[in-house]
């Protein structure tokens, strides 16, 4: 007989599902990585500084996703979530604390806290679910977890492997969700068993997705109070508040409200569209990421290395487009040919300022995002991207 505890666990899934206040809490972990990960790139912007924040931010990221998509199954008042999501919480800040050194000196703290989360996770959920079909998916999890982490333990252990290991343990645990966790004599997971409520997971999104936007306006904000808010910073403070407001608007208009349901709309299958709206959420916060060092350089110093700062107030925004195209096209098949144009824009229009002050590439990216807001508002621009990937034509 099936034990009573999983169904005291569960949530029913046809009940309406809203953020609770504990997963809100739980947010405030990835503010502090955030804030940890963007010091980390302003420090080091090289090449292999900007590659090491990329895995740093991916494994991140990870916990965030999967404890999320986790705890939409589950009663966010149950006494065993409770706990599951204060130790994730606390291994995120552990984690977090550890972005200045990860690669060196708190190596082993930063991949010790990623693997306990993971496997401690299974080792709370695994237990409370015997008797149910959800026992067997969380095991899939778990033992791919456990490879996986054998991999991020040696890596701290083993410098001259580190960043390969890392980033090769990340590359499996993305794929194998992909692939829905397959192991031999275990088979793989059924779209069923991976269903998740779509409304519910679409605002995770928009959540932590306003969190990334928070920490552009946060340290803009405290650059520019640092700067001593002459006319050049108050300028450069302004374009990045134009900037942010731009980044809000694009992404909500126009599939960002429409995220929750289209994956309820698909029914089982649509958790591979949750999967991979998963995936370019990374990308969006990357770009975000990115965009708010190169306004806080803007700001605090304009006289800073031209070359680190243009890269970084291009590569952002346009990561950001580029996944948001993915995501429209995705939910409801359109193609905004506006953010289409506009990706190229702001790499050429970028490269146009690369001898002119910091403050002019950060204006022209910023005028290219309005133009795209302006453009996407138009209705007859929305229709005509819409109908334009079913062939329709103009009228």
């Amino acid at each position: 007989m099936a034990s009573a505890l999983p169904g005291r666990l569960l949530q029913r899934r046809e009940n309406p599902r809203r953020t609770s206040f504990l997963e809100l809490f739980f947010d405030l972990a990835f503010i502090f990585a955030l804030t940890r990960l963007s010091r980390a790139l302003l420090d080091d912007a090289s090449v292999n500084g900007g590659f090491q924040v990329v895995v740093m931010l991916a494994a991140i990221w990870w916990v965030w996703f999967v404890t999320a998509w986790s705890a939409d199954w589950f009663d966010p008042r149950a006494p065993l979530i409770v706990v599951l999501l204060l130790w994730v919480m606390f291994g995120g800040l552990l984690m977090a604390a550890a972005v200045p050194t990860a690669f060196d000196s708190h190596a082993a703290l930063f991949a010790g806290a990623y693997v306990a989360i993971h496997l401690g996770r299974g080792a709370l959920l695994i237990p409370a679910l015997r008797g149910h079909p959800l026992q067997l998916r969380s095991l899939r999890v778990a033992i791919w977890f456990a490879i996986s982490g054998a991999m991020w333990l040696v890596g701290a252990a083993v410098a001259p492997a580190r960043e390969v290991l890392w980033a090769l343990a990340l590359v499996l645990e993305y794929s194998l969700a992909r692939l829905r966790w397959p192991f031999p004599w275990l088979g793989r997971s059924s779209w069923p068993d991976l269903q998740v409520n779509g409304e519910h997971l679409s605002e995770r999104y928009q959540q932590i997705f306003i969190i990334a936007l928070g920490e552009l306006i946060l340290f803009s904000g405290i650059a520019y109070s640092n700067a001593g808010m002459n006319f050049e910073s108050t300028l450069a403070f302004a374009l990045a508040f134009v900037t942010a407001v731009a980044l809000a608007r694009l992404y909500l208009v126009p599939a960002g409200s429409r995220l929750g349901a289209a994956i309820m709309a698909a029914g089982p299958p649509g958790s591979k569209l949750a999967l991979l709206a998963g995936y370019l959420h990374l990308v969006m916060i990357a770009g975000v990421l990115a965009t708010s060092v190169a306004m806080e350089m803007t700001i605090e110093d304009p006289r800073t290395d031209k070359t680190v700062q243009l890269a970084l107030g291009i590569v952002g925004p346009a990561l950001f487009l580029t996944a948001r195209i993915l995501l429209a096209w995705m939910v409801d098949g359109s193609r905004p040919w506006a953010r289409l144009v506009g990706v190229p824009a702001i790499v050429v229009c970028g490269f146009a300022t690369q001898r002119l002050p910091h403050v002019a590439n950060s204006a022209v990216v910023a005028g290219v995002l309005l133009v795209i807001v302006l453009v996407d508002g138009m209705p007859g621009v929305r229709r005509f991207s819409a109908r334009s990937m079913r062939g329709d034509g103009p009228t």
